[in-house]
């Protein structure tokens, strides 16, 4: 890769130290810019749940050169199975792992949030400034700037701020109308957690469907430690606000919804106390009409979150920062049109992504009855038999981020 000395180096501050916004340090700095990324936790947030890459993403991670590296950090997930009550698998649909067609429900480039956050950081801590403890609380926009206002009470001034902070993204609800809502929900909510590894724990995947739209996911990425999903289909305002309370009703919210569900449910809900961390969210995406305002965009989540059951949410941020950082590398002077440009490019991908998510299939994959569960589980039986998830998946012509190709920018 050679780097590129831009036209003019800009002042660029992203708000948010996650993957978006590391990869946008990566591909800015790149471009002869000063990039600061400040980051609202105490260190680098090098945790979370396990994601994967597929299609778009895993190029976006190859022009960057970090493919081998990433190759190194993978979780051993073969597959996926669907078990009964007893743990036993139905049916299992095994990773495609030709190199050829469409991944399949586990991807062949799994692997854990932070593991991906680390090697990203690693790649552009000495180009470009961190800054952690500190959040952007607002800022104010003229003809040639845009002043940052800091957690701490500090200001900075800079050519351009990118919000990169996540599906809550506060840099969105500065530019969004108040009252704006950007979510499009699918009536599906969901928690994941660790809970330390025992012998049965395998590498594959186990779902277990539960009477009533439930689901409970548990996957297990070491030696140490499991992951474990409580799913929901549920449409009610109690569902909505819990993700927004402490913890501990968090947490008594998800185990009095799966008190009832069997299996290994007693296991995990015990271990929640003990946990590094619990997460608890709404399935939602984030649709608006525009992703840029004068000298501030937004960028992965932030901009156009697709939802975990699209399977390019990791994807869809590395593809964004490749595109972003490639229109404002090949038109410094004029971010006007760079801006202009990262959405009309990048538009068709997002489209593309977050039209994967059809509530009305993902409502198929969590049935409200026994004998629908049983259905289900019948009929993947049979198509596993038969070869049909592998056969479909390796003679698929595109991924889930279809057609589209990433862009070529010289300066990048």
């Amino acid at each position: 890769m050679t780097n590129f000395s831009a036209q003019r180096s800009l002042r660029i501050l992203v708000a948010g130290g996650g993957v978006t916004g590391s990869a946008l340090a990566f591909w800015l700095t790149r471009g002869g810019h000063a990039v600061t990324v400040v980051e609202r936790f105490p260190a680098l947030r090098a945790s979370g749940a396990q994601v994967d890459l597929r299609g778009q993403g895993i190029d976006a991670v190859t022009r960057m050169g970090l493919l081998e590296e990433v190759r190194s950090q993978l979780v051993d997930e073969p597959g996926v199975a669907f078990v009964d009550s007893r743990g036993k698998p139905k049916a299992t649909i095994m990773a495609n792992t030709s190199g050829k067609g469409r991944q399949t429900l586990t991807s062949e480039y799994e692997i854990m949030r932070g593991d991906l956050v680390r090697i990203l950081h690693e790649a552009t801590k000495d180009d470009a400034e961190y800054v952690f403890g500190k959040s952007v609380d607002g800022f104010d926009q003229h003809s040639d700037k845009v002043t940052a206002h800091f957690s701490d009470g500090t200001s900075g001034e800079y050519d351009l701020l990118i919000g990169a902070d996540g599906q809550g993204s506060r840099i969105r609800r500065a530019l969004l109308p108040e009252g704006f809502d950007p979510y499009w929900r699918v009536g599906i909510h969901m928690a994941y957690w660790f809970v330390p590894r025992i012998a049965s724990d395998t590498n594959i995947r186990d779902t277990y469907m539960v009477p009533g739209g439930r689901q409970i996911m548990r996957r297990s990425h070491n030696a140490t430690e499991t992951q474990v999903y409580f799913v929901m289909r549920e449409e009610s305002a109690e569902a909505s606000a819990i993700h927004r309370a402490p913890i501990e009703q968090q947490q008594k919210f998800w185990a009095e919804r799966f008190s009832d569900a069997g299996w290994q449910t007693e296991r995990f809900v015990e271990g929640m106390k003990d946990s590094p961390f619990f997460y608890s969210q709404e399935i939602a995406q984030v649709r608006i009409d525009s992703w840029s305002k004068g000298r501030v965009a937004l960028a992965g989540d932030a901009a156009h979150c697709a939802s975990p059951y699209s399977g390019m949410g990791i994807s869809g941020g590395l593809v964004g920062a490749y595109v972003l950082a490639g229109e404002v590398n090949r038109s410094p002077g004029d971010l006007t049109a760079a801006l202009a440009n990262y959405e009309r490019v990048l538009r068709p991908f997002v489209d593309e992504i977050q039209g994967e998510v059809n509530p009305r299939i993902l409502r198929i994959g969590m049935p409200l009855s026994k004998q629908a569960i049983t259905a289900f589980q019948n009929a993947t039986a049979l198509a596993c038999f038969l070869h049909i998830p592998d056969l479909v998946a390796r003679m698929s012509k595109e991924d889930r981020g279809g057609d589209w190709r990433l862009p070529s920018y010289t300066n990048v």
